[in-house]
C-alpha cells in the first residue's frame, strides 16, 4: 500500500468513526406497549436515510417504519404500529443526527420473577429476556460502531397485576426495577440513560397495582442517577380515548409518546 493509499485509508476510518460518533443507538425494550399493539397505517413516517431499525437475524440495519422489530429469539414484531418511528423522526429533527433502534420487548413479559407468567418469560435474572437483549444491543453497537445512547423502558402491566392478586409488592417491583437497570448498566456502563414511559391504569382492573408501579418508577426516578420519567401522561389515556382495549395504546397514543420521550431525551443530551 502506498503511502497515499495509507494515509487515504486512515482517513476514512477516522472520517467513518467520528460519524457514528455523531449518531445515537437507542433500545427500546419491555412488554406489549413497547412491542405496539398500534396502527402501522397513523404511525408517524421517518424521512429517508434518517432512522434505521437494527435486524438481528440478518445482523443489519435497515430504513426504519412500521410494523417495527422484526421477530427474535423471544422478541416480538410491533402489530401493527408502535413508539419507535414517531420517537426516532423527532430526535432526528432536533439532532439533525442518524437515529438507530434496537427493539427487544416481549408481551406479558414481568419485571419481577414474582410475577412472571406461563410462558411470557422474564426481565428478571432468572429469565431469558435480558441476556437477549444484550446480545442485540451488542451487536447493533458493533455493526453501527455507536455505543448505546439509552434505553426506553415500557413495562409495568404484568407486574401491576401481580400486585393487585397479592403475589409481590410495590417495594419489591421497585428494587426488581433497580437491579434491571444496575444489570444493564453493568453491561452497557453506569451513566447509561435509562427512560422510564410510566405505566397506564388497566382497565379493567381496580387502580391499587398500577398505582403502586407508577409509585415506584417514580421512586426509581428519583433515587438512581440518569433515570428519568420521560413521559408520564399516561394517567390521563382513558379521558383522552387512547387505549386500543383495555390494557394498549392506540397509535394516537403511541405517537405522543415516541414524540414527547423524544423531546425529553433531546433535553438531557444536550447536558
Amino acid at each position: 500500500m502506498t503511502k497515499i493509499k495509507y494515509t487515504l485509508f486512515i482517513f476514512i476510518l477516522i472520517h467513518q468513526s467520528l460519524m457514528a460518533q455523531d449518531n445515537l443507538l437507542f433500545l427500546l425494550a419491555g412488554q406489549s406497549n413497547a412491542v405496539g399493539q398500534g396502527d402501522s397505517v397513523t404511525s408517524l413516517k421517518c424521512k429517508p436515510n434518517t432512522s434505521f431499525e437494527f435486524d438481528a437475524s440478518a445482523n443489519h440495519f435497515f430504513p426504519l417504519k412500521d410494523p417495527a422489530g422484526n421477530p427474535w429469539k423471544l422478541f416480538q414484531r410491533a402489530g401493527s404500529g408502535s413508539v419507535a418511528p414517531p420517537f426516532a423522526k423527532r430526535l432526528n429533527e432536533l439532532t439533525g443526527k442518524q437515529i438507530y433502534m434496537v427493539t427487544a420487548a416481549r408481551g406479558g413479559a414481568s419485571c419481577s420473577m414474582k410475577a412472571e407468567m406461563s410462558d411470557y418469560n422474564t426481565w428478571d435474572s432468572s429469565g431469558k429476556l435480558f441476556a437477549m437483549a444484550v446480545e442485540k444491543a451488542k451487536m447493533a453497537e458493533a455493526r453501527s460502531g455507536i455505543n448505546l445512547s439509552g434505553i426506553i423502558w415500557m413495562q409495568g402491566e404484568r407486574d401491576a397485576n401481580a400486585i393487585l392478586n397479592g403475589q409481590m409488592t410495590g417495594i419489591e417491583f421497585q428494587k426488581s426495577l433497580e437491579n434491571l437497570i444496575n444489570r444493564f448498566r453493568k453491561e452497557f456502563g453506569r451513566k447509561l440513560p435509562f427512560y422510564i414511559v410510566q405505566t397506564a391504569y388497566q382497565q379493567d382492573k381496580g387502580p391499587a397495582g398500577c398505582d403502586a408501579v407508577r409509585a415506584a418508577q417514580v421512586a426509581v426516578a428519583i433515587k438512581m442517577k440518569r433515570v428519568y420519567i420521560a413521559y408520564g401522561e399516561t394517567g390521563d389515556f382513558a379521558r383522552r380515548k387512547w387505549f386500543k382495549d383495555i390494557v394498549h395504546y392506540n397509535q394516537e397514543a403511541l405517537n405522543d409518546i415516541g414524540t414527547r420521550t423524544a423531546e425529553y431525551a433531546h433535553s438531557k443530551l444536550k447536558k
